[in-house]
């Protein structure tokens, strides 16, 4: 399955395009960010709680590990952040999110993707410049293939992008 792949040029974008994919998830995905300190991505999580509709503005949970919000669908925000071994990931006990009716955005999945639903976006975010990003998604699972097609042809339609 080929990834998408392209660059924001602010945080404003990145949000927009959290935005998009919000309005295009559905109960039970799992959308794994990972990338380093600063790269975006409870900024794209932002975004993409905006698009669920929700009107809470969503900090990151590394204190917490989960923040819950609501919405269309219930927004799982997790974080991996300040977890050292798998075994930590595991005493969790995230099944009853990630096989929910809710949506699961785990920022640092790079930590626990051995533990993490077989299905899943895997967004990588870099830091290029200050204020420039760059994404590439990949899809593990016919059902993230679709949801990467849905979002390139909502994305194509705004000029502002830059593909990669």
């Amino acid at each position: 399955m080929k990834p998408l792949k392209l660059i924001s040029h602010s945080p404003e974008q990145t949000q927009d395009m959290g935005k998009h994919l919000g309005k295009l998830v559905q109960a039970g995905d799992v959308l794994c960010l990972t990338g380093s300190l600063g790269s975006g991505k409870t900024c794209l999580t932002q975004g993409i709680a905006w698009g669920l509709g929700i009107k809470e503005y969503a900090f990151s949970p590394s204190f917490v590990i989960v923040r819950e919000y609501q919405g269309r669908l219930p927004l799982y925000h997790i974080d991996f952040y300040r977890l050292e071994q798998l075994d930590e990931i595991v005493d969790l006990g995230l099944e009853e999110y990630f096989y929910g009716n809710g949506i699961c955005v785990i920022e640092w999945a790079e930590k626990g993707m051995e533990v993490l639903p077989e299905e899943k976006l895997v967004i990588r975010l870099d830091y290029i410049a200050e204020t420039e990003r760059s994404f590439s998604m990949e899809a593990e699972g016919e059902r993230y293939q679709k949801l990467i097609e849905e979002l390139s042809l909502k994305l194509k339609r705004r000029e502002a992008w830059s593909w990669l």
